[in-house]
């Protein structure tokens, strides 16, 4: 289990925005953090005094660059991911801060290669789905790249 300072210590996130308390497993192929930042007043993901479900993504996106950093290992540079789309989102409620108790998040990762990887993810509340979808993660898409010649 890693808990927030290690979470910290390892996605760019700082501060209120970095969401997720705690990462519970994680292999290869899966991540599966808990988060209870939803219920917070100082939610920078707050507008108009309501967290929306569509702020479920960012908590997403946190345990797939978390994901992504767990994998590099201790000693590899985690690479910079942006996320670059989102697709097939299922919206299940309308809200997330009116939920207690911790959210569990999942994300799968289906495919991918040294530029690109397809998550799968989902976020539950007491073993129900709030939201669920697909994202996909461009990495050091600013990185600038060498020109070969012909």
């Amino acid at each position: 289990m890693l808990d927030r300072a290690g979470i910290a210590a390892r996605i760019p996130h700082q501060g209120s925005m970095c969401l997720l308390d705690s990462a519970v497993a994680w292999d290869d192929g899966h991540i599966h953090c808990r988060a209870s930042s939803h219920t917070k007043a100082d939610n920078p993901l707050r507008a108009d005094g309501r967290l929306g479900a569509a702020a479920g993504i960012e908590y997403a996106a946190q345990a797939m660059a978390l994901h992504g950093a767990l994998l590099a290992g201790p000693d590899g540079a985690a690479r910079q991911g942006y996320l670059a789309s989102v697709r097939n989102v299922q919206l299940n409620t309308a809200r997330l801060d009116d939920l207690p108790g911790p959210l569990d998040v999942h994300a799968e990762r289906l495919s991918g290669d040294s530029g690109t990887i397809l998550y799968q993810f989902r976020l539950e509340h007491a073993g129900r789905t709030l939201l669920a979808g697909r994202a996909v993660v461009v990495m050091d898409a600013g990185r600038p790249t060498l020109e070969h010649s012909a």
